[in-house]
């Protein structure tokens, strides 16, 4: 298990279009993937999941994965989030 802690940088968070993205990037790995906002842990490549955090910017989120490119993924999901979604 691999997991890091990300803040979301965009100003509107993991609204539909930036969980869109999130959920296609983690769908790109074998691993299990979620997405933790204080107590709640939602799978990752949910976007209803994503969507019922109500992440919004300023946010700190957890990204956990678990399988055999877990550390690959966390990473790269990290990565998108401090990206900001390109908007």
């Amino acid at each position: 298990m691999f997991v890091k802690e990300v803040s979301v940088q965009n100003q509107v968070g993991l609204h539909a279009r930036p969980a869109t993205f999130f959920i296609q990037k983690a769908n790109e790995y074998k691993s299990s993937i979620w997405v933790e906002k204080e107590e709640r842990r939602v799978n990752a490549k949910s976007l209803l999941g994503v969507l019922s955090l109500g992440i919004v910017g300023g946010t700190t989120i957890r990204i956990i994965a678990d399988g055999s490119d877990e550390q690959l993924a966390v990473d790269g999901l990290v990565k998108l989030v401090e990206s900001g979604f390109a908007e």
